[in-house]
């Protein structure tokens, strides 16, 4: 299969999904082991694609024309390719998790839940391979739209209300700001195309390129920068696969994603150095990695600590793109992918914990790890990586993002991400704790067992890897060299 078709497959795979989904509905064990097939598939062809990026071949689809100037068109770049791996591999674990989750939590409407899941994955693999700006809004709106149902899954008032929040500031960034930022970007330079060395041609006033800088991540929403970030905490009334999806697959790592895509390939490092003072973004992107930390540490209803942990762990790439160092925007990308494993690792042990217990606040887990050892270890692991300890991979990113900080003796950086890392310390290593080593209270632990082996299996998978890629790095540092054109 020529890398053309591939794409398409990738493309049109999740859609398939969605069919034998929707056929083998009645048959709950065929509807899930549809989605799979068809999950396994999707890593299938995603890494066929990735030994040609690798050799420095860029594979792309071109659809059609919308009209002058605006296309589909789809190519695969060392970014694109790197948050397509995440997002395929992650569709199948999540997928694997939520058989058991959703089965034991006897949630309604699961055919209607795997659907939109397979939607919003068809999303972020059009997000993942645009290779203009015109294609990645397309499938970025499209992304907000298949997840709203999910977010709404439990149909109770909060469920309606978080929705409305959801889709209420995730469609007003965009359209109010992602979208004609896009326009204005156009304007300037006669193109949108996603291009080696950015658009610009150096002559624009810089006091344009920081307003339209700031309002291209602004308008991405889903980056979840602060003051834009409420829908992911109202987001958490979500099933625990979505929560997951929300964090580790999909949506803030689509904001993520694009603004260091549009950073590297519309602006490019080089022209944002020489032309501008980066430091406002420095500024609003550190407020946000401190400000969410702290009510990280405030919350004691797990799922809202994990939520602004993301908020603040995700600033790290803003962070660190703002650097426009070589290696600092090698650890923002790097941090894409291991907080990807670490968070959804979390995520899954704090579903775990509620399957088996009902329990949803940090101070009802005392005790908790003598009954759920293997959910507990997973978590600890990644919370570890969340920290930025070794044998973990978010220690070597947090070490690339300082290494750039350093480099440039940017203080301020370098003193956000030593406060932040105490931070993250103090308001994850607490539940280690209270898990491990203090009682429960409750006489044999009301019998308290671990979680179906769907979800036990998935949350330490994810929980391995997290180590795994700290000593096996080579194939995500490749990819991101061939991004930075820089060794590392």
């Amino acid at each position: 299969m020529n890398n053309q078709l591939l794409i398409l497959a990738a493309l049109l795979l999740p859609v398939v999904g969605v069919l034998f989904i929707s056929l083998t509905k009645k048959n709950i064990n065929l509807r899930e082991t549809s989605t799979l097939i068809v999950s396994m598939a999707l890593i299938y062809v995603v890494y066929s694609l990735l030994p040609d990026v690798l050799n420095g071949v860029y594979p792309e689809l071109y659809l059609f024309n919308v009209t002058s100037g605006l296309s589909i068109h789809f190519q695969i770049e060392p970014l694109g390719m790197l948050f397509a791996c995440v997002a395929s591999f992650l569709w199948f674990i999540n997928s694997f998790y939520s058989i058991g989750y959703m089965r034991t939590n006897e949630y309604k409407n699961q055919t209607r839940f795997y659907i939109y899941f397979a939607l919003a994955i068809a999303s972020t693999i059009g997000i993942a391979f645009s290779a203009n700006l015109f294609t990645l809004f397309i499938f970025y709106e499209f992304l907000t739209l298949t997840t709203y149902p999910l977010v709404t899954h439990k149909e109770t008032d909060e469920a309606k209300q978080a929705g409305r929040i959801y889709l209420g500031i995730l469609l007003a960034t965009s359209i109010c700001l992602f979208l004609p930022a896009i326009i204005w970007t156009y304007h300037l330079t006669g193109t949108i195309n996603f291009t080696p060395g950015g658009v610009f041609d150096g002559h624009q006033e810089p006091t344009v390129i920081v307003i339209l800088l700031i309002i291209f991540v602004y308008g991405i929403g889903k980056a979840a920068l602060m003051p834009v970030h409420r829908w992911l905490p109202s987001a958490m009334v979500a099933p625990t696969p979505v929560s997951a999806l929300l964090h580790a697959v999909a949506v803030v790592k689509a904001g993520v994603f694009s603004v260091v895509k549009i950073i590297i390939y519309i602006f490019s490092p080089a022209l944002l150095s020489d032309t501008i003072d980066v430091n406002i973004l420095l500024y609003l992107a550190g407020t946000t990695i401190l400000i969410a930390s702290i009510i990280a540490l405030r919350s004691d209803n797990l799922k809202r600590r994990l939520a602004y942990s993301t908020i603040s762990q995700l600033s790290y790439v803003i962070l660190a793109t703002a650097l426009l160092v070589p290696i600092s925007i090698a650890g923002a990308v790097l941090h894409i992918l291991v907080h990807a494993f670490g968070k959804i690792t979390l995520f899954f042990a704090a579903g775990s914990i509620y399957t088996t217990t009902k329990k949803t606040e940090v101070s009802q887990l005392n005790g908790i790890g003598k009954s759920m050892p293997w959910t507990m270890l997973a978590f600890a692991i990644g919370s570890l990586s969340m920290i930025g300890i070794p044998p973990t991979a978010g220690f070597l990113s947090k070490w690339f993002i300082l290494q750039g900080a350093l480099n440039i003796q940017s203080w301020f950086a370098v003193s956000i991400i030593v406060i932040s890392t105490l931070l993250n310390a103090a308001y994850f290593l607490p539940i280690i704790y209270i898990a491990f080593f203090r009682d429960s209270g409750i006489k044999n632990d009301q019998g308290y067992h671990e979680s179906p082996f769907p979800i036990v299996f998935a949350v330490f998978s994810t929980a391995c890897i997290t180590v795994i890629l700290f000593f096996f790095p080579e194939i995500p540092l490749q990819l991101i060299r061939l991004l930075i054109g820089a060794d590392i």
